[in-house]
């Protein structure tokens, strides 16, 4: 089934480079970083302790992150738990 959010999907300026702010906040570290599609947040993964890319989600609502990876474009749903080709 196709995504129903990627209306919502913008052209985004990611909040941080190459950090998790929030981590870096609680001198914690993460393992890979996502950033949000509607709102250009910066969290890190479900892999990482602190998991504040979810968080962010459900905070805000906004539905779609994409990996903040070097060479990575995928994107995953939070709504639909689907990863979707970018």
């Amino acid at each position: 089934m196709a995504c129903q959010h990627l209306a919502t999907v913008k052209d985004v300026e990611p909040s941080s480079p190459n950090a998790c702010p929030e981590c870096l906040a609680m001198g914690d570290g993460w393992v890979n970083l996502r950033v949000c599609l509607e709102c250009g947040h910066v969290g890190c993964c479900n892999a990482s302790k602190n998991k504040h890319a979810t968080a962010h989600h459900r905070q805000s609502g906004h539905p779609i992150v994409q990996s903040h990876q070097p060479g990575e474009t995928w994107r995953w749903c939070y709504v639909d738990e689907q990863f979707i080709r970018a």
